[in-house]
């Protein structure tokens, strides 16, 4: 992924108004990403514990998606995997996300949802640079490219179900 700005991460946000987009928390380390090794930028916000952000490119343009998902974790013996990039975490490692729809349906009161890592470090974990608190991941006979391949196939399509 290229490096992102906070104008273009602001202007990005296709469900949530333009005043919460200008209000969200916005990464103050932008500059210290490991772009190179990111397929989406995702953070956590630190001021509203049940809200994360993703912005990810898609058909050329960027698309910024507000997030919420459980403040309460689950037991810490429970695994979970995310259904994005197929890492599996223990505890509350994985958080069922859930994003409003854009335009009208979303306005109506209408979401989508999907298992994520709930650090948002999908990109990290599938090129080895993060480690989950299982330890590691399991093998794979798919070539890193193809691991990450899928990764963005997965993103790609909660991302279309924003506008079905």
């Amino acid at each position: 992924m290229r490096p992102l700005t906070e104008t273009e991460i602001r202007a990005s946000f296709v469900n949530c108004s333009k005043g919460e987009a200008k209000r969200l928390s916005v990464p103050r380390d932008l500059g210290e990403r490991p772009w190179d090794d990111l397929d989406f930028l995702g953070w956590r916000d630190p001021g509203a514990p049940d809200r994360s952000y993703l912005v990810a490119e898609r058909e050329g343009r960027l698309i910024g998606i507000a997030l919420r998902f459980p403040s309460s974790q689950r037991g810490f013996l429970h695994s979970s995997m995310c259904s994005l990039c197929l890492t599996t975490h223990r505890g509350g490692g994985v958080s069922l996300m859930t994003a409003r729809k854009a335009g009208a349906a979303g306005r109506e009161g209408h979401s989508v949802g999907a298992y994520m890592c709930t650090d948002l470090a999908c990109s990290l974990y599938v090129r080895g640079r993060k480690l989950p608190d299982t330890g590691g991941r399991f093998q794979e006979s798919l070539t890193l490219q193809e691991q990450i391949d899928r990764t963005t196939a997965n993103l790609a399509a909660f991302l279309d179900k924003l506008y079905a």
